[in-house]
């Protein structure tokens, strides 16, 4: 087992990806940035799966890249390295699919980055949230992509510059993660959030996703147009007939993806 650094099932329409690494604190090296990658793809491409958890094994959620990592690369072999170990930004702000990142522990560095830049995060009450690479000589510029669309460009700073470590009620203030939750009610607050998004129309959940994404890279009244024309788009499906069908008959809604 020691060979799959990310483990991968699934339940329903819910898919479940675990950080398997918990004796390095499921660290990332190139091996397991490449294993998460693939397994969000692969999930992206089931069409079974709406929606995805993430969480990690063992006491922490994840701590960053592995330090031993750094070890006097060139600067073009550090570029295609991090372009490797950050291809998750990527591929989450790419996937249709929804992800839920279920946090416990640590979520520092790149784990913090990953808590953040999946749809919605969950975090045990005793979770510590840290951008804290400027404290070892590095900076937290991956994490940062994410955090400056969510909390703009002065508190980003401030968390990356400073390399503060905050609580978790803290980062639910600042709208860095949805919900905190005591730690053995985990894992059953992000399957209940699950469960509530499958019962949703799979195509509705899809435009909303690549609307609310689009919106971030445009001005105002383009984006406005943006979010009509993808509107009319699902108006005109069938799940949208049979959704304000249900509703006027007062009936569950039998959705045609599902």
């Amino acid at each position: 087992m020691k060979d799959k650094l990310i483990l991968t099932s699934k339940k329903g329409r819910v898919g479940y990806i675990t950080l398997n690494r918990p004796e390095e604190m499921n660290t990332f090296t190139i091996p397991f940035a490449k294993q998460l990658d693939d397994a969000l793809w692969d999930m992206e491409n089931d069409e079974d799966i709406l929606v995805i958890i993430i969480n990690g094994a063992g006491k922490n959620f994840c701590t960053g890249i592995a330090l031993d990592q750094f070890d006097n690369k060139k600067q073009s072999e550090y570029r295609k390295f991090l372009y490797q170990i950050d291809a998750f930004y990527h591929t989450l702000a790419n996937m249709k699919t929804i992800t839920i990142a279920a946090v416990h522990g640590y979520a520092v560095a790149n784990g913090a980055g990953l808590a953040y830049a999946c749809d919605f995060t969950v975090a045990a009450d005793t979770t510590v949230f840290g951008t804290t690479a400027i404290n070892v000589g590095l900076i937290c510029l991956g994490p940062a992509a994410p955090m400056v669309r969510i909390i703009g460009r002065k508190k980003t700073l401030e968390l990356i510059l400073t390399g503060d470590m905050i609580k978790a009620d803290k980062a639910e203030q600042l709208g860095l993660i949805n919900q905190v939750v005591s730690e053995d009610e985990l894992e059953d607050a992000a399957d209940k959030l699950a469960k509530k998004l499958t019962t949703k129309s799979p195509l509705a959940l899809q435009i909303g996703k690549e609307g609310i994404n689009r919106i971030h890279d445009i001005p105002y009244h383009q984006g406005l147009d943006v979010m009509d024309d993808l509107f009319a788009t699902l108006c005109s499906t069938d799940d949208a007939v049979e959704g304000v069908g249900s509703f006027l008959e007062r009936r569950p809604p039998q959705w045609k993806e599902q």
